[in-house]
């Protein structure tokens, strides 16, 4: 397929048709925008689309209200308003429920707000998406995944923005999934890169206050490349450490040195801004569940974790009389009951941490992923009695898609001696745009078996690192065989590994 980018240098939204499929640009700032219109500088993005519902976001300048058209084939218009307010960074989210399965929804998106008696409007954003078939349709599917952008100070490129969306942007996908560390708010986008590069620097600060996170937020969400994927590709959000502070948990998310106040915690400032960033469906008894599952027509169910806010703190050791948890019991019992209820063909865990690949910095603060490996401060009990619900259910089919650690890797596991049948998959992206940091080690427990790795050497500059920043594709046939593929920022496919449905 052709590359399917567009750039608008006006402000203003054309539709174009390539390869016979809609292409939507959204506005791209010109040299002298009208400084009296409402300006949206981060586009609009889709989220949580399901077969009868979606959410859409966008962010304004300015105080104003916030209007959602959508139409879809045979089924009429819909109109939808809310205001944006400064406490919410001017962002705006709309619930779009009573959708049909499997249509495409064209929208428009626009802005308008009263300014000394007088009517001040944006520009309005076009764009489309497709609601998620039928649970009984067995039709194909294909998506993304990655993580990792705008860290160790390897931000928006002044030439290239984050190439891997662009990249990206070159195939039509059904949704795709961020699987955490979407920022870095704990690091900082300096003029010159870690690579030498030359890069838009970014306004902001290590995130010690609300202010901060939005910006770190806006300025991802202002790159080119990214804001043309997000306009064609319904997404899926996903937090990890960084939209915090690094390795953080409710118990170990403070920071005693400038800029942050010792004892304040963290959590609480970067969930408000992810939230505010972000389109999640949002529960009304639970508006901080961040875990939640997705449904993609007979083939494929996301079961999507919230591996940060109800962990156990990393230092303490995970012991098998008493395990710890990632997940707290809630969440564990939400995924074991909703795995033995789903009879998709592919169950695909998303876990924005590692299962077998050691992670946490220092190693002496605890284990961050869920591997123990070299000490006892992982949360592997929590781990294998995950897997062993899952074999005693005769749960077939499953894969667990994370990112985190700044590689591409992949992995089959029969964790089970006794239960040589039950096998399970892992595949690793990564990074989108940030450090390249790869590491060969990994746990053995599980019984895991290396299908690939695709690390940096040292020594690199910045084309070199776009051979290493990497983004997943998974595809599911219409008969059930699986494809994963680790794709680069120059376009390769660097890692394949066909599954054959059971």
């Amino acid at each position: 397929m052709k590359n399917k980018q567009c750039v608008v240098q006006q402000w203003y939204v054309m539709p174009l048709v390539l390869a016979g499929m809609l292409v939507t640009c959204h506005k791209v700032m010109a040299d002298t925008p009208n400084k009296t219109m409402i300006q949206t500088p981060n586009g609009v993005v889709v989220g949580d689309v399901r077969a009868n519902s979606a959410v859409l976001w966008s962010r304004a300048d300015r105080h104003a209200e916030m209007k959602v058209q959508i139409h879809g084939k045979h089924h009429g218009e819909k109109s939808q308003k809310v205001s944006v307010y400064k406490e919410n960074d001017y962002t705006g989210h709309i619930n779009l429920k009573g959708l049909q399965a499997g249509t495409q929804y064209d929208y428009s998106v626009s802005f308008k707000t009263k300014k000394q008696h007088e009517t001040v409007k944006s520009e309005t954003i076009t764009g489309s998406f497709t609601t998620a078939p039928e649970k009984s349709e067995p039709q194909s599917v294909k998506f993304a995944w990655g993580g990792d952008v705008a860290g160790q100070n390897v931000c928006r490129d002044v030439n290239e923005g984050f190439p891997a969306f662009k990249v990206m942007n070159q195939q039509q996908w059904d949704f795709f999934i961020g699987l955490g560390d979407m920022i870095y708010a704990d690091g900082t986008c300096e003029s010159i890169g870690r690579f030498g590069n030359a890069q838009i620097p970014g306004m902001f600060t290590k995130s010690a206050d609300l202010k901060n996170y939005w910006a770190h937020w806006s300025y991802s969400r202002e790159d080119e490349n990214m804001q043309n994927v997000m306009a064609t590709t319904p997404y899926i959000a996903v937090w990890d450490d960084h939209e915090v502070v690094n390795d953080f948990g409710p118990l170990h998310d403070t920071r005693d040195s400038a800029p942050y106040i010792a004892g304040e915690h963290l959590l609480p400032i970067g969930l408000k801004a992810f939230q505010d960033y972000n389109p999640i469906t949002v529960s009304v008894n639970t508006p901080d569940r961040l875990y939640r599952n997705i449904r993609w027509g007979q083939h494929v169910e996301l079961f999507i974790l919230d591996t940060r806010q109800y962990r156990d703190a990393n230092f303490i050791p995970d012991d098998k009389n008493s395990p710890k948890s990632m997940l707290g019991r809630e969440q564990l019992v939400w995924l074991k009951d909703k795995l033995a209820a789903s009879d998709a063909t592919w169950k695909i865990i998303v876990s924005s941490v590692p299962m077998s690949i050691p992670t946490g910095y220092p190693p002496e603060g605890g284990r961050d992923g869920w591997a123990n490996y070299d000490q006892d401060g992982g949360f592997e009990y929590e781990l294998t009695d995950i897997l062993r619900f899952m074999q005693t259910q005769g749960i077939k089919n499953s894969v667990w898609l994370t990112t985190d650690v700044h590689f591409s890797e992949g992995f089959s596991y029969q964790p089970f001696a006794d239960a040589p049948e039950f096998e399970t998959f892992e595949f690793v992206s990564g990074p989108l745009n940030a450090g390249v940091f790869p590491n060969e080690n990994f746990d053995t427990t599980l019984s895991a078996n290396r299908l690939f790795f695709h690390g940096a050497p040292a020594g690199i500059n910045y084309q070199q690192a776009q051979e290493y920043f990497t983004f997943g594709s998974v595809e599911v046939s219409a008969n059930g065989d699986m494809t994963v593929q680790i794709i680069n920022a120059k376009g390769d496919v660097v890692a394949e590994q066909l599954l054959p449905m059971k």
